[in-house]
Formats: C-alpha cells, structure tokens, sequence
C-alpha cells in the first residue's frame, strides 16, 4: 500500500480506448505533460507531450501513472479523454507531437439544446441528467438519493447538454466528479474530508504558501428570485460570525434571478443556502504538493498549518497534475465555513 506522505518513483504512459466498451486496446508513450482539473465547465483537460504519435482525427485515451515505493506499487488512472494531435513538430523521422485532451464532458458540450427545450418539475434530477449526457460514452454514476426538480428549467439561446446539467446540479445543490478513468460521478455535496494534511503525520504541501482574503466580496443578505417571480431573502445577522451585518457593520448584497429550486426546498432555504456558499470564499489559498489521489476538486480536506494560517476544513478548487517527478499538484482551495 502506498504511503503517499512519503517520496515515491513515478512512471507514466497512456492508452487508446474503445469507446463502445471503455477499456485499453493500445499503448501510447508519453514523455510528460499536464493535467488540468475545475469545479466548472468540461471540468477537466490535458496536454500530453509523446513522440510519433500521429492521431488523425480524435482518439479516446487514458493517462496512467505507475507508482514504485520500498516494495509497494500502484497502477492509477489520471484522466481519461479525448485526444486531437493539433501540432506536429517534425526531426527528420522523429515527430513530437502535443496531445490537446479534452475531459469526457466535451460531447455534451457539443450539442446544443433547442430554445424551449425544458426539464420538467416533479422529474428526477438523474435521469435528467442521464439524457443530457447520452453522447458521452463514459459510465455515469448517481446516488440514489438524488432529488427531484420543484420547478421547470427551459432552455435559453445558445444551451448547450452542459450547461443546463450545470443548471440542474446548482437547482438541486449537488456537484460532478470525474475519475482518473473518466467515469462521471453526480455526488451531493461534501460533507467531510476525504484527506488531512499537516506537516508531522502526513506533510505533502511545499513550504511556500500563498493565502489571499477578500472579504469584501463576501455577502451577508443574498437575493433569490425564483423562474415564476417568487422572491427569498437571506441574512446573516450572527454577532458572532465575522461577515454578518452585525460585525461589519453595513450589508453586503448577493442578487440571483431565474432560479430553480430542487424537490422539497423553498426559495427561502435556497438563498440561505446559497448564501452560506458564498460566504466560503473567505480564505483562498494555492500551493504545491505531492500527488494523493482520494483529491479531486470539489473533495474536502482537512489541512493543519497553523502557523501559515491553514488550519480547518477547506474545498478543493482548480488542480494542475505535472507528469514528472511525484505529479506535483498546483492546487487552489477555499476554506468552509462550519
């Protein structure tokens, strides 16, 4: 099992994948490249540098990183998509070739929706959801829990497939995750870390942190107006919470408009909600460590740098994974306020 607070030899190659069955039917070597991860939009891309790899059109691939450690190994999926080979860099017969990658969302992306095409109140948020990516071939995942539309959502110009899944997973306050193999996961929203770093147990993060704060931005009374007009106010007048009205002194507002809310939730528990959301932006901070693979945007962990100010729960953001030595990590997180 591998220590991954611990150093550890890296190794990585990719393979072509068969869209009608997701598996590996042919080797690609890699030399290097990156990994780029969101909470937005296709969610996911990559560059992948290789040598006389010539792809025509597109081609499905999957990235995988091979671990050694003190008798130990592992063999990890980092991210599967679809490669086009844009720019060829030619040596006499030697050819460099940068793989442009995009994330297994792209065909949803592709395809627009008509104006007026609409998701039914009262449906089921998965098998909305489901329709939505029908052009993708990866697996989609999602929890049974899932809930149900309370109000319609239509269609406006220019909707994509993606775009209105985006609507239905902020209608209902549930998130999308992609594994390392492409499968699409829709998840409810963290609740607890799914790591915990600190520099004597489990000390992965680089000594050089960067911690930036904008309360300014904060708000303390967010706005909702709901699709059929029906308006909900949220404030945050706690004494003891350090963005309310009452501790700054003025109110900060947070308007949104054309809402949809999820089954069983008023316009009232919305903009509580997602004024506590917005309230999460308090601490940002961005830094380098070494690989865990349990992280993925969007995951909590727990971090314990007191001394640099980083000590709570925080979301992880945007990731960028360097295929080199230990797949460094840039990361951005936001702490949660609890």
């Amino acid at each position: 099992m591998i220590d991954w607070s611990r150093g550890y030899s890296a190794s990585y190659y990719a393979e072509k994948v068969d869209p009608a069955t997701w598996r590996d039917v042919g080797v690609i070597e890699i030399t290097d490249g990156t990994i780029k991860r969101e909470n937005e939009g296709k969610r996911q891309s990559a560059d992948i540098n290789c040598i006389n790899c010539q792809i025509p059109i597109e081609q499905w691939i999957r990235v995988y990183m091979d671990i050694e450690q003190a008798g130990s190994s592992a063999h990890i999926p980092l991210f599967t998509g679809l490669a086009t080979t844009p720019d060829n860099d030619m040596n006499g017969a030697l050819s460099k070739n940068t793989l442009a990658c995009y994330s297994v969302l792209k065909p949803a992306e592709d395809i627009d929706l008509d104006r007026g095409w609409y998701a039914m109140a009262g449906t089921n948020a998965g098998d909305i959801i489901t329709d939505l990516l029908f052009a993708s071939p990866a697996p989609v995942e999602i929890e049974d829990s899932i809930p149900s539309l309370f109000e319609t959502i239509v269609a406006e110009d220019n909707e994509t497939c993606l775009s209105m899944l985006d609507k239905v997973l902020d209608a209902i306050g549930w998130r999308l995750r992609i594994d390392g193999d492409g499968t699409i996961r829709i998840l409810p929203p963290a609740s607890e870390a799914v790591a915990s770093f600190d520099p004597i147990e489990h000390d992965v993060i680089e000594p050089n942190i960067k911690i930036s704060q904008d309360w300014s931005a904060c708000p303390n009374v967010y706005v909702a107006v709901s699709s059929s007009g029906e308006t909900g106010i949220a404030r945050d007048d706690d004494p003891s919470s350090p963005l309310s009205t009452i501790s700054r002194g003025r109110e900060v507002w947070m308007r949104k408009s054309g809402v949809t809310l999820a089954d069983n939730e008023s316009i009232t528990e919305y903009a509580a909600r997602m004024l506590r959301e917005a309230q999460r932006a308090e601490l940002i901070a961005s830094y380098t460590r070494r690989y865990v693979p349990e992280v993925m945007p969007g995951d909590l962990i727990e971090l314990k740098y007191p001394e640099q100010g980083l000590n709570g729960l925080f979301e992880a953001g945007s990731q960028s994974v360097e295929l080199g030595h230990c797949a460094d990590t840039s990361e951005e997180v936001r702490r949660v306020n609890v």
